[in-house]
């Protein structure tokens, strides 16, 4: 069984495939939504995968490992037990969530010390135990640990860092050949590319990550505040690099119109909170262009939330009840407005993918590029 097959590549770097994993196959370009604590907010596993259409979704190693812990955790037969999602699953390995506590960690080479968010207790990840973590978990892809450089960031301590990410990458994949998988499928360990926005490194990291011949490849540290510009160009000069017939993870990106331009440059997978977060504060994506549901304009506008929406909220709910709800702090309107966003980000992948297998992906997309841009 080939994990990952191509079907098409574009007169540019886009292309179109299919990953094949133990709980079903993901068409590419994907998006996956992002499932932190078991749960990708206040949506139903049933709606994610009836009516939003995910594919794959994502759990954080990090807050598993604080709640509900590893004992539960393997007592339920991991992840998808637990959650009763029978699709595929990618795990990241807890560096970013350890990076992001910056005031509450201390870095050295065996790994991150850590003070937890809930309780202030004090806890280590080496790259052996986030291994041993994502085992425990049982997610179909999981991350080697890397440390997450910050944005702007000094060129020695960017080297240092992604020096560090590769001697720690060694350790991932001598735990994860040395330990078998607990629950009967098999998992499939990315390595993740470092160091910043200096292109000098980034090739390094993306010629040592080759080198490693995981079955799949990450882009870290990009979206952390970089100008979009440098994001692409970065992303650009790494999938030059990266080996073309395994599947490309660009993490934490993003708006529509940075995963249309991703998908452009190479990326076959990428995740991102923004479609519940914006959601969730009234900011919903769609094929015309942002709308804010807060704003006056909506309050009697009683047409479709979406008339080119793909899910039942487009259909059965008017934008000036969404707006409604909103003002009201209703928890209903985080609901909606996250199924909504969420649909649209899957089908906006899909039909991407589509104009990739027609050949006029790079025509299409910048036709819709500034449109998805545009604020309603």
């Amino acid at each position: 069984m080939k994990f990952f097959n191509i079907e098409k590549t574009s007169e540019g770097k886009a292309r179109a495939g299919e990953i094949t994993t133990d709980h079903g196959k993901i068409q590419t370009p994907i998006f996956m939504p992002v499932g932190t604590v078991a749960s990708v907010k206040t949506v139903h596993q049933r709606e994610l995968k009836e009516d939003i259409k995910a594919q794959i979704i994502l759990g954080n190693t990090y807050h598993l490992y604080l709640r509900p812990g590893m004992e539960t955790m393997q007592a339920a037969g991991g992840l998808h037990k637990f959650m009763n999602w029978d699709l595929p699953i990618l795990t990241d390995s807890g560096g970013f969530q350890v990076f992001s506590l910056a005031s509450n960690r201390k870095m050295t080479e065996e790994g991150a010390r850590f003070k937890s968010h809930i309780d202030g207790s004090y806890h280590m990840f080496s790259p052996e135990r986030s291994m041993e973590i994502q085992r425990q978990i049982g997610a179909d892809i999981f991350m080697a640990f890397d440390e997450c450089t910050p944005y702007p960031c000094e060129y020695n301590q960017a080297k240092s860092s992604m020096e560090l990410t590769h001697r720690w990458l060694k350790r991932c994949i001598e735990w994860t050949n040395d330990n078998p998988e607990l629950y009967g499928h098999k998992q499939r360990l990315f390595p993740i590319v470092q160091g910043s926005t200096y292109s000098d490194l980034r090739k390094i990291s993306a010629e040592v990550i080759s080198e490693a011949g995981a079955e799949g490849n990450a882009i870290g540290g990009l979206s952390v505040g970089e100008p979009e510009e440098e994001m692409y160009r970065i992303t650009d000069e790494v999938t030059d690099i990266l080996p073309k017939e395994k599947p490309r993870y660009l993490m934490g990106v993003g708006t529509p119109w940075n995963i249309l331009e991703s998908i452009g440059l190479g990326i076959d997978m990428m995740d991102c909170v923004m479609p519940t977060r914006n959601a969730r504060n009234a900011m919903l994506f769609t094929w015309q262009g942002v709308m804010n549901l807060k704003n006056e304009k909506w309050k009697q506008d009683f047409s479709p939330l979406d008339e080119f929406g793909t899910s039942f909220v487009d259909r059965e709910y008017s934008k000036a009840y969404l707006r409604h709800l909103f003002v009201s702090k209703e928890y209903l309107a985080k609901q909606i407005a996250s199924i909504h966003n969420l649909a649209f980000y899957l089908d906006l992948v899909k039909v991407a993918r589509e104009h990739i297998l027609a050949g006029d992906f790079y025509e299409w997309k910048n036709s819709v590029v500034p449109v998805l841009r545009q604020r309603l």
